[in-house]
């Protein structure tokens, strides 16, 4: 497994939590997915060959800006 971190702006009300997680919770080889709306930041833990990329796109084809990414093995 993998985790992935991602720092978002343009988040702006409790709503958008749940239209990304819901819309990164979709996304195929993605297990668990946590908004933290207070730090502006997506958490997703994903399959080890998942993309990254592809959740990137994801979240900002809703409109949200990524600012920056990690990506830990665990």
């Amino acid at each position: 497994m993998k985790q992935l971190t991602l720092k978002l702006s343009g988040m702006t009300c409790p709503s958008c939590m749940t239209k990304i997680e819901s819309a990164v919770g979709a996304v195929e080889g993605v297990h668990d997915t946590k908004v933290l709306f207070n730090a502006g930041k997506v958490k997703a833990h994903m399959d080890p060959l998942t993309d990254p990329q592809t959740v990137i796109n994801t979240v900002e084809g809703l409109g949200y800006l990524v600012e920056k990414f990690s990506v830990k093995d665990e």
